[in-house]
């Protein structure tokens, strides 16, 4: 994986960690509202209600303070577990002043359980379910020795932390099932389904921002587009089978002669388009008989016959034949029929 490649990959992370930070942000709201709900209709000590509106009021401000104050810029898997801490902590809290393990807010523990289920996978949410339980013992500490010891004890504990097992069992079955679900339609989404390279979609994203990179830095950038010399006459021949194990024999081949910073893209049919970034039009030559080279050896098994195939290919690079991405990838394609009107494999610069 290239580092341009790398930061599309993680451009859906970073949408993917703000989408779980809002979800987050929702749910300790509403794990304020429903402790404030409390503190509003229940009869408890003063002493008691003192304590909680504190707890209240520095969790409040915790919540502001990650939420409002950018004490992180940018949001982390680090920074939602330490969200999801300190609402463990909030609620033991408030449960501890509100009757330890007669609360009524009790089953708040779900909340933090679901939350590191949602987002940050089954490993932090054992840690979060052993913490719950850790919290359960704690909650009840007042309890005798000899009660400790007795199976009773034991038996009602685990009848008052299955539920909290239960929920993390299963909400982090179903999370990583959504997640293996959103990144196969990612990866869908991204791919020629044919060739298994990008697809233009995603090609033009990634494209683009290495464009702007160069720009920025005064680098150089080329496009080659590469173009199949023999489709027609292969899917007239053998059949559209065989084009296709052309288009699949073209990619290998090709992919051979490039570079690990290279990326390349089904452009559509029999086209396609390659990104060299850090390269010059010298180079973009260099790379391109490379390509055309390494097609040309291949050949084509159909039928227990090896059919050569060739390409034809156009090349266009930034600053001389365009400042935009739009502007190269239109001067790359003329160069490509220009090399198909030469008389096809072979390689033309804009």
């Amino acid at each position: 994986m290239t580092a341009t490649s790398a930061a599309s990959d993680l451009q859906p992370q970073w949408d993917e960690l703000r989408g779980f930070s809002r979800t987050v942000a929702e749910i300790q709201w509403l794990l304020l509202i429903l402790v404030l709900l409390y503190q509003v209709v229940a009869e408890s000590a003063t002493e008691e209600r003192t304590a909680i509106y504190t707890g209240l009021f520095f969790y409040g401000a915790l919540v502001v303070g990650f939420r409002y104050y950018n004490f992180y810029r940018r949001d982390s898997l680090w920074k939602l577990a330490a969200e999801t801490w300190a609402m463990l902590l909030f609620i033991s809290f408030a449960v501890w002043f509100s009757g330890k393990l007669e609360s009524p807010l009790l089953n708040l523990y779900l909340l933090p359980i679901i939350t590191s289920a949602l987002t940050l996978g089954k490993l932090s949410t054992l840690l979060e379910a052993a913490l719950v339980c850790a919290c359960y013992i704690l909650l009840g500490s007042s309890v005798n020795t000899a009660s400790i010891l007795s199976s009773a004890y034991w038996s009602a504990f685990l009848a008052q932390v299955a539920p909290v097992l239960l929920v993390a069992y299963i909400t982090t079955m179903l999370s990583a099932d959504i997640h293996y679900a959103v990144g196969r339609l990612r990866e869908l989404s991204e791919t020629d389904e044919l060739t298994g390279i990008y697809n233009i979609r995603a090609f033009n994203f990634i494209a683009e921002k290495t464009l702007l990179q160069a720009a920025r830095y005064s680098q150089p950038f080329s496009l080659v587009m590469v173009d199949s010399d023999d489709l027609k006459r292969i899917n007239d021949h053998y059949g559209h089978e065989a084009g296709n194990h052309l288009l699949q024999s073209l990619v290998t081949a090709t992919r051979k002669a490039l570079r690990a910073t290279d990326i390349m893209a089904r452009y559509g049919g029999d086209e396609f388009v390659v990104m060299l970034p850090h390269t010059n039009a010298k180079g973009a030559a260099e790379v391109a008989e490379k390509i055309r080279a390494s097609v040309e050896i291949s050949r084509l098994s159909v039928r227990g016959q090896l059919i050569p195939i060739t390409v034809s290919i156009g090349i266009a690079s930034y600053p001389e034949n365009g400042d935009t991405y739009t502007d190269l990838l239109e001067a790359a394609d003329r160069a490509m029929y220009q090399a198909k009107q030469q008389g096809k494999n072979r390689v033309s610069p804009a």
